[in-house]
């Protein structure tokens, strides 16, 4: 019984670190334009007897079965719920209202991303300002949007459309997927399709504006707290179960 418990405060243990790993990035990201915010999902770790079907005596015991494995992380959740959006008065700046990604490139790979900061470089190409230029925006048929070196005024309306001196140089790309929840984070703010087909949709565009992370900061550091007196209170457990091993053992000792 011992034993089982050890691995029970073991397995809290796991879960909490989990948890305050994504707290602290979270956290860090929480000025981060267009971050989505990562979810510790956990669930119950099914005993040996459950989670591998035909196992009988000694794998199995009538009470031990019916109080759990403890519990296991999976593979994380990102919320996307839309982040507060701020006006900048910038021109190349823009936010997405409702569900939808902005695609971008370097070349080689496709992401997607909510963070509309927008600039461009010495060739005229529309990039994201966060990565140092690497990532070009994507109009909506997947294709670079280059805009003239002319110095004319350029406007994103919102419906997308890029104006440079009141002429209409390209379509702003908005792309979503069957179910968005499935994309992947790949650093650097950006997401991955993997499996998933993404599609143009024409979500609203709001202009010279800048989505916010969606990190509630007063709401994460309650819970990095929490996590922290769980895994405090879990090593704590093991500490007195160990101790009350020994003394089993002692006594147990013939004198």
């Amino acid at each position: 019984m011992s034993s089982y418990g050890l691995w029970l405060s073991a397995a809290g243990m796991k879960v909490s670190e989990h948890r305050q790993t994504l707290l602290a990035n979270n956290l860090a990201n929480a000025q981060t334009t267009g971050f989505k915010r990562d979810l510790a999902v956990v669930l119950e770790r099914p005993v040996e007897s459950r989670e591998g079907p035909g196992f009988t005596f000694p794998f199995s015991h009538p009470v031990f079965d019916g109080i759990g494995g403890g519990v296991n992380v999976r593979p994380t959740f990102h919320s996307l719920e839309q982040g507060p959006v701020e006006w900048t008065g910038r021109p190349l700046d823009v936010a997405i209202e409702g569900e939808g990604f902005f695609g971008v490139t370097d070349g080689t790979d496709t992401r997607y991303t909510r963070d509309g900061v927008f600039a461009t470089n010495r060739e005229g190409d529309l990039v994201l300002s966060a990565g140092e230029g690497r990532w070009k925006v994507l109009d909506e048929s997947g294709s670079v949007i280059r805009l003239n070196l002319s110095g004319k005024p350029v406007s994103i309306g919102e419906d997308g459309t890029i104006r440079q001196g009141g002429e209409i140089v390209a379509q702003l790309g908005r792309f979503t997927a069957d179910d968005n929840s499935l994309l992947r984070k790949v650093g650097g703010n950006l997401f991955a399709a993997g499996d998933e087909e993404m599609t143009p949709t024409n979500v609203r565009i709001i202009p010279e504006s800048r989505e916010e992370s969606n990190v509630e900061v007063m709401s994460g550091l309650a819970a990095m707290i929490e996590a922290s007196r769980a895994y405090q209170l879990n090593a704590t457990m093991i500490q007195m179960q160990d101790q009350m091993s020994g003394q089993i053992i002692s006594i147990g000792r013939p004198a």
